[in-house]
């Protein structure tokens, strides 16, 4: 398919924020909105992307982002919610942080707490928080996959289980519409779990983009974490349902 200007400028959209949303194109490009779905349906059986309801998400199809396209993602929102989800973390308390780009940006935020204790299976948070000088890096060992930084693996698993901390501070790849946690492979997910098993308290942080994202594997639910971070509202029946869960939703919007 030859792409309209249009059309590739929605993929360019939709790469970097992970979502588009059919009104918010109408009024960027000052079309109507049958434009924007005609444009997104076609985009859609190209199979680049997938159409959600009143909009699209990026198709991944079994595969995650590319690390450093990630790493681009919703960066302005990503430093919102890392900013609150540090606020909420008091000093002289032990933390793990797992996977991802968003606990990366909570890494960096947590530069000036003092006497924390961080566990932590991902090679990129050991590295921003080893400039903490009051902050205690353990690091977990396991299988390095390289394209991430991340450890993972049964042994990386069994580490986790020596511990019992404080908070975790997890991110996941997907957030479907009924609070389950998704991810995209199978060996983080098994240390994923193992980590909130060993937390007091659960955070989740993810930006909107995670929402209607599609993942094969289950980590969690939302009824499982204490409190998510991110930075737009959630739908009402899910907004809902987490208020049911006693979840407690923090919303963030970039500044």
């Amino acid at each position: 398919m030859a792409l309209s200007f249009r059309q590739s400028e929605i993929l360019d959209i939709a790469r970097a924020e992970g979502r588009v949303m059919v009104e918010d194109l109408a009024r960027r490009f000052d079309v109507t909105l049958q434009t924007i779905r005609r444009d997104l349906t076609e985009l859609a059986d190209s199979g680049l992307l997938d159409r959600v309801h009143g909009g699209a998400v990026l198709r991944t199809g079994v595969a995650n982002i590319g690390y450093e396209e990630r790493r681009r993602m919703n960066d302005g929102a990503k430093a919102a919610i890392a900013r609150a989800c540090a606020a909420a973390i008091p000093e002289n308390c032990s933390l793990i942080l797992n996977l991802g780009t968003t606990t990366e940006a909570v890494a960096r935020e947590l530069m000036a707490h003092r006497n924390i204790t961080v566990i932590t299976n991902n090679m990129n948070v050991a590295n921003i928080l080893v400039a903490n000088p009051s902050c205690e890096v353990i690091v977990a060992g396991g299988a390095l996959r390289r394209s991430d930084g991340g450890l993972v693996g049964e042994l990386t698993t069994q580490f986790f289980e020596q511990f019992k901390v404080d908070i975790a501070v997890i991110g996941a790849s997907a957030l479907d519409q009924d609070g389950d946690l998704l991810d995209f492979d199978l060996a983080e997910v098994r240390v994923s779990k193992a980590i909130i098993r060993q937390a007091r308290r659960t955070y989740l942080v993810a930006d909107h983009s995670k929402l209607g994202r599609s993942a094969q594997a289950r980590l969690a639910s939302l009824a499982e974490v204490d409190r998510l971070f991110t930075d737009k509202a959630l739908p009402p029946d899910l907004a809902r349902r987490c208020a049911e869960w006693g979840t407690e939703v923090s919303v963030a919007a970039p500044g």
